[in-house]
């Protein structure tokens, strides 16, 4: 059988399967489950072609891995087959361990537990099946194997996992403040005391990467209609769990109802492998059916968040700068109560608020370093003549108020 694929990618165009251990890993059903799990959870509420899967990303960032081991390799870096294999073997499987719709879910089937520590549980799992053979792919993974610089290619900040991700969630949604030049970014890689570097020359390519990131949080993964449909999901699953605790009856798949009733958390899935293989049956059908479902149960409150869902029918988000005012956030709690009957447990599903922050670059976590043409190592940051550029180190945090249409209307008029 040939295994040495072409794939038609809408992004990048023909992409190509190198060896035959990626089909093999592109053929197994932990990666097949990604086809199913879309790549920006909800986001396509808001912008309606963001249907991508998970399955789509993994693929182009391996093709532009690919781009970069050969870049570095024309650079004169001693790149061996089997660590390029290695590499693209672990850029593959990156985000094997995502539950349904993402990020959005992201603790809620095993409570505490990373998806970055899921996907490196599957590894091991299918490293098993095939008798050692993703023993490369997992020490690039886990920064554990002596090239430091390949571990930064699948995970830093700027690795091929952004430069996809930015370059494919812009071309899906139309968000053309995402797009960057990834392309130019990967021709200035090199390498120099087994770090990633990029040549003086990319310094612009880099501004408007980091740009691009600030950017598209703002306006596609944080954008507050977003937001509500993501928060509307949180709060149909979380409810749903507090019903199955407490033995009512709710239709779903065994696998969607034995992580509802069980809960599992760290304990579990570090010391039950049963958890990870049910987890690995999970995708967003199992999800979307059961609240289709659900919409019609005989708890009011599941199937009014179920039935809004559905139907779009969802919270008007308010972001600001500082804390809401705690008068303001009592008179909706007061209103919403009364007119729903709630306790005060019972609210938080009708009503949300807190903080999100918004990361374009963390130099202190791991910087993005320049060579410079006198052969000087420089943080983007300090060599950029792009004033913003500093600005955008920084994390900014906004907080939010998520109400239903209704109370927004009267409590907090635009």
């Amino acid at each position: 059988m040939n295994k040495k694929k072409i794939i038609n990618d809408p992004v990048y165009g023909f992409l190509t399967v190198p060896h035959p251990l990626l089909f093999d890993l592109l053929q197994h059903p932990y990666f097949q489950r990604l086809r199913r799990i879309k790549q920006v959870g909800m986001t396509y509420q808001v912008y309606p072609g963001a249907m991508h899967s998970r399955y789509n990303h993994a693929l182009g960032a391996m093709h532009l891995m690919q781009q970069a081991i050969q870049q570095l390799r024309a650079k004169g870096q001693a790149i061996t087959e089997e660590e390029a294999l290695g590499a693209l073997a672990a850029i593959l499987l990156h985000d094997v361990g995502h539950g349904p719709f993402s990020h959005a879910l992201e603790y809620l089937f095993i409570d505490g537990v990373r998806h970055e520590e899921i996907s490196l549980r599957m590894m091991q799992h299918i490293n098993v099946e095939m008798e050692g053979a993703l023993d490369t792919a997992i020490a690039i993974f886990t920064d554990k194997y002596p090239k430091h610089f390949l571990h930064q290619l699948v995970s830093s900040q700027l690795d091929m996992d952004r430069l996809d991700y930015l370059t494919r969630d812009s071309f899906f949604t139309g968000v053309s403040e995402g797009v960057v030049s990834w392309d130019r970014i990967i021709h200035m890689l090199d390498v120099r005391n087994d770090k990633l570097v990029v040549e003086e020359k990319g310094v612009y390519s880099l501004e408007k990467f980091i740009v691009a990131r600030r950017l598209m949080y703002w306006q596609v993964y944080l954008h507050k209609t977003v937001l509500a449909a993501e928060f509307r999901i949180m709060q149909v699953m979380r409810r749903a769990r507090e019903l199955a605790q407490k033995g009512v009856l709710l239709f779903g798949t065994p696998d969607l109802l034995y992580f509802l009733s069980e809960a599992p958390g760290r304990a579990a899935f570090e010391q039950n492998d049963d958890v990870i293989k049910r987890f690995a049956r999970l995708d967003d059908h199992d999800l979307f059916s059961a609240i289709k479902v659900w919409a019609g149960h005989e708890d009011p409150i599941l199937a009014e968040l179920c039935d809004g869902l559905i139907h779009r029918r969802l919270n008007r988000v308010y972001l600001q700068n500082d804390p809401f005012d705690a008068q303001l956030l009592a008179r909706v709690a007061d209103a919403v109560k009364a007119d729903h009957g709630l306790t005060d447990d019972e609210l938080s599903y009708y009503v949300q608020s807190g903080s999100i922050t918004n990361d374009a670059y963390l130099p202190e976590k791991d910087k993005i370093i320049v060579l410079c043409k006198d052969g000087s190592e420089k943080d983007v940051t300090d060599l950029s003549d792009n004033l913003n550029l500093k600005a955008l180190s920084k994390t900014v945090v906004k907080h939010y108020l998520s109400v239903p249409k209704a109370y927004s209307q009267l409590l907090l008029p635009r």
